[in-house]
Formats: C-alpha cells, sequence, structure tokens
C-alpha cells in the first residue's frame, strides 16, 4: 500500500468521537442528511419498530462520499497538488470523484474492464480521469498503487484510514440524531469502514445500541478474522454484492469492528435478493444488493434484533442488468415464479387447452417452449416448457395440482 511514512502513521491512529464530529462539521453543504424512513412491513416482521437510514439516497448514490470528502480535504497543499488516485469497481470511484471535483483536486480512478458502464458513466461525469485495468478489483487495486508510487499521486484507499473511518461515521450521528430511542443498528461490511466509522460514532454516546455487522456468506472475511484476532483473507469471495465483495478486512477498522461491534452475521444470496425486492416493492427504494444486506439480516431471523431497529441501506448504485437478474433470482426465491416441464398429446388446440387451465387458476404465462420433435417423445406426443409468474409457493402447489387434475403428465 503507497503510503508516505508520515500518512500510514496517521491510517493507524485512533478514531474518537471527535474525529468524528469534526467530520461532520467538514461535510456541512456537501454531504446530505439522509432520510429515515419507517418500513410497516418490516416493522411487522421483527415486532419493534424498524426505520431505513437511506445513504442509497445520498450524492453518489452512496455513504462514500462522506469519508473521500474528509479524505482528501484533509491533505497538504502539496499532496493536492500532486492529485489522487483510487481504484473501485463502482462507489468509492464516484465517492472520489466528486469529493475531489468539490475541492479542486485532480482525481484519477482505476476500475476494473468489467465495471458497469453506468458506474463508469457517473465516475467521468464527476470529473475524474477513468483508467480501465484488470478483470478484479485486486489487479484494478495493485495498479492504482503502482500509478501512485510512480507519479506521487496519493492513494485513496476505500476503507483502511483513519480519515475515511470518521467521514462515515457521520452517518452514526445522524441516526443517533433522527432516532434517539434506537436499540440495535444492522450495517454491511465490506472492508469495515463503515461500519466501524458508526461504531465509534454510537457506541461513544450510546453503548447500550447494539451494532450488528452483515457480510455475505460468500465474502465473510471478518467472521475468521475475528476467530484467529488477525485480518484473514478469504480467497476467491463470491456475491453479486460488490460493494461488500471484499477479501481481507482493512487494519484500521479491523481493530475498531472487534472491539465494538457486537456481531457480525452473514446472508445468502437468496437472502439479498428477497431483501433488495422488498426494498423496491414495499419502501419503494432502490438499493444495491450490498445495501439491502441489513434487511437480508433482518429477513432471515426477524426474532433476533431488539427494537427500534435501523438498516442501514448503504447504497443503490445497481447496474440495470443486474437489476433485472436479481429481481427475477428475489422472485423466485420467494416462490413466485414456476417452471415447469410437461407432455400432452400432439394435436390441433392442444396448446390452447393448458393455457386455458392455466388461465382459470391465475398463472401468468411468460414463456412457452414447444418440442415435437425429440427421441424421447412418443408418436403422438409433444413436451411444453413453461415459465410461469405465480403468487408464492401456495399458489405454485396450486398450479402443479391444476394441471395434474387436468390429466397432463409433469415431468419437473
Amino acid at each position: 500500500m503507497s503510503y508516505s511514512t508520515a500518512d500510514s502513521l496517521h491510517s493507524l491512529k485512533p478514531v474518537t468521537l471527535d474525529d468524528v464530529r469534526g467530520a461532520q462539521k467538514m461535510l456541512q453543504g456537501v454531504a446530505r442528511m439522509t432520510a429515515m424512513e419507517g418500513s410497516r412491513h418490516l416493522t411487522q416482521l421483527v415486532g419493534a419498530p424498524v426505520h431505513l437510514k437511506c445513504e442509497n439516497l445520498q450524492r453518489t448514490g452512496s455513504f462514500k462520499l462522506r469519508g473521500a470528502y474528509v479524505r482528501i480535504a484533509g491533505l497538504l497543499p502539496e499532496e493536492r497538488a500532486a492529485g489522487v488516485v483510487a481504484a473501485s469497481a463502482g462507489n468509492h470511484a464516484q465517492g472520489v470523484a466528486l469529493a475531489s471535483a468539490l475541492l479542486g483536486v485532480r482525481a484519477t480512478v482505476f476500475m476494473p474492464h468489467g465495471a458497469p458502464l453506468p458506474k463508469i458513466s457517473a465516475t467521468r461525469e464527476y470529473g475524474a480521469e477513468v483508467r480501465l485495468h484488470g478483470q478484479v478489483v485486486d489487479e484494478t487495486l495493485a495498479a492504482a498503487q503502482e500509478y501512485a508510487e510512480r507519479t506521487g499521486a496519493v492513494f485513496i484507499h476505500p476503507f483502511d484510514h483513519a480519515d475515511i473511518i470518521a467521514g462515515q461515521g457521520t452517518v452514526g450521528l445522524e441516526i443517533l440524531e433522527q432516532c434517539p430511542e434506537v436499540r440495535t443498528i444492522v450495517v454491511g461490511i465490506g472492508g469495515g469502514g463503515l461500519a466501524a466509522g458508526i461504531a465509534v460514532a454510537v457506541k461513544s454516546v450510546r453503548p447500550d445500541v447494539r451494532i450488528v455487522g452483515v457480510q455475505a456468506a460468500g465474502a465473510a472475511a471478518y467472521p475468521p478474522s475475528l476467530a484467529a484476532g488477525r485480518p484473514v483473507s478469504v480467497a476467491n469471495p463470491a456475491t453479486m454484492a460488490d460493494g461488500i465483495k471484499v477479501g481481507r478486512p482493512g487494519a484500521v477498522p479491523f481493530g475498531i469492528i472487534g472491539e465494538l461491534v457486537d456481531e457480525v452475521r452473514t446472508v445468502s444470496e437468496d437472502e439479498l435478493s428477497a431483501a433488495l425486492l422488498l426494498c423496491l416493492e414495499r419502501a419503494k427504494l432502490v438499493v444495491e444488493p450490498a445495501g439491502a444486506s441489513p434487511v437480508a439480516a433482518l429477513l432471515s431471523e426477524p426474532g433476533a434484533f431488539e427494537g427500534p431497529v435501523v438498516a442501514v441501506l448503504s447504497g443503490g448504485n445497481v447496474d440495470p442488468v443486474l437489476l433485472e437478474r436479481i429481481l427475477r433470482h428475489g422472485m423466485a426465491a420467494q416462490g413466485r415464479y414456476l417452471a415447469v416441464r410437461l407432455r400432452l398429446t400432439d394435436r390441433p388446440g392442444a396448446l390452447a387447452t393448458l393455457l386455458g387451465v392455466l388461465s382459470v387458476v391465475d398463472a401468468n404465462v411468460l414463456d412457452v417452449s414447444h418440442v415435437r420433435t425429440d427421441p424421447r417423445l412418443g408418436l403422438t406426443e409433444a413436451e411444453v416448457e413453461l415459465h410461469l409468474e405465480t403468487k408464492g409457493p401456495e399458489h405454485c402447489a396450486e398450479v402443479g395440482l391444476a394441471l395434474r387434475e387436468a390429466g397432463y403428465t409433469v415431468i419437473d
């Protein structure tokens, strides 16, 4: 990591409540105090008030602007003159780009070739020079660090620096102001900057508040790291939640999280999909998978959280193509899609009769595949594969029963 000696020492200094309060003053007029929205559905599920802290509505679409601005604003004049460099697949890139533009600092951002086009475009529109390098963020990170060493530009780490953590901690101060009766805060964890910052801010004022971190099960580096007492790498982290897809905790946030965060939970990809779908349908909020991870934790074990609960929706920058896939996956996980393959007699009107049966049970046909020529089929048989939109598991069972009662051979 390309820090100067002075910067390395500063990155490892303790983060205090005064640091977070100083960051809050610095961010006045820059970062929004994002809305706190109640969720009736989650409140009923948990059995206590649940509020959503909407950092998905922050400038650049995530909390990342807070830490990036505080970090860059704290640079010496000669460091600003050298410019800054960052590596990111999306949210940190946009936060650094906008912060740099507001502070008049030249920014270069390395992004992987597979980064979503909307995130690349937004980073450029905020004024940063974007360089595409590598297929994964680790390769992009190495390129950014090499650039920093070669040019003298200051590397802006996404989470492993005291100033970054202090900036993210301003979310915690806002939570205490907007929901002073809060008992539990649930927040997603990737590298750990946001959770660490919130923990410093909240525990310094309200040590009784329980803070629960959430990681995607396929990229959960914190549970083994906390068990080992030191940051441990997870090989090949895999999750749709790219905002928390980090293979190794940062040294600075790890120390804070180990001391102040009460619990770290993991959630599955199905739970992330269902949470994103719930945010869209019930809260009318577009949230990326990482931002939906606290909601996924509430869905997975609603009785485990003392209320009032605040779930931090950390970002809303989801690629439309990925969003479509996630929504379909989420609906399938809730039993609202049904794929069925069956055989029928190959005669005129047979398909129309089948569709009539489905119409009676109110199943919406999304796609039909009709096969007449296959060695597996008899001379008078045809095979049909249907993709249906249903109303849930009970409706799926009703559809299957109706097909069998109508005399169809359901294969799968």
